[in-house]
């Protein structure tokens, strides 16, 4: 079953074309990375998958029923983020708010997903600390628990391994490709770590303003996009 197809699609920004001949769909289970250089359109399309930005031309169509709220979303993390005065309690719990509707306050459902997840996550110990406390790997745990309390479908990662340490971002990737094994949550990642991307991705979609590649990680490997890549120009 297909939740997301995209069809000829385009996305402008500030009146310029960012990325143009978009043609893919993402299946029920998949794990999908967006590879590509800075400047390519990925973060574009990431707007453009939560239906933030509609497209200049052609189609996004969400199936099986998927709504843009029932998305779980990871940013990228700006320093503000970083230095959130909340404790990590707290912040997975507000994952819950888009399922929260008109209801004033969180239900025992909405607690006892916060709790499940922390626990997937191995971050219950770590309940009451202050988020901003943390380091950047507990951090992205945490944000991490947070998107699963948002969904039970689609999570979307937006450079989630950005500026963490070789060690951890090998974790966080195990992490995520245990969610999607265990729970079939489908994953659609943004990443400039490609190499890590065809190791546990199931699907690359390569951009460099228009749609370069989409396929298997397997077939992706052996073009010359992907062998670029790989053999060590910078991602």
């Amino acid at each position: 079953m297909a939740l997301i197809t995209c069809k000829d699609a385009a996305f402008a920004y500030e009146g310029h074309t960012a990325v143009s001949g978009l043609n893919f769909t993402v299946h029920v289970g998949d794990y999908l990375c967006i590879v590509g250089e800075n400047g390519s359109g990925k973060s574009t399309l990431i707007k453009g998958l939560l239906r933030l930005k509609a497209p200049s031309s052609g189609m996004v169509e969400l199936g099986d029923g998927l709504r843009a709220n029932e998305i779980g979303y990871l940013p990228q993390q700006t320093a503000a983020q970083k230095d959130f005065p909340a404790s990590v309690y707290e912040v997975v719990l507000s994952g819950r708010l888009s399922q929260r509707g008109l209801r004033p306050f969180y239900a025992k459902e909405d607690k006892r997903a916060a709790a499940e997840n922390m626990e997937r996550l191995g971050i219950t110990a770590l309940r009451r600390r202050c988020y901003r406390e943390l380091s950047g790997g507990q951090q992205q745990r945490v944000l991490l628990a947070r998107a699963l309390c948002a969904t039970r479908r689609l999570l979307l990662l937006d450079e989630p391994v950005a500026g963490l340490d070789p060690l951890v971002t090998q974790e966080f990737y195990r992490i995520v490709a245990k969610i999607n094994g265990t729970l079939g949550l489908t994953v659609i990642m943004v990443s400039h770590d490609v190499a890590s991307a065809v190791r546990y991705a199931g699907y690359i979609l390569h951009l460099k303003s228009e749609q370069v590649f989409f396929g298997t990680a397997s077939d992706y490997m052996l073009t010359e996009a992907g062998s670029a890549f790989l053999g060590g120009t910078s991602a």
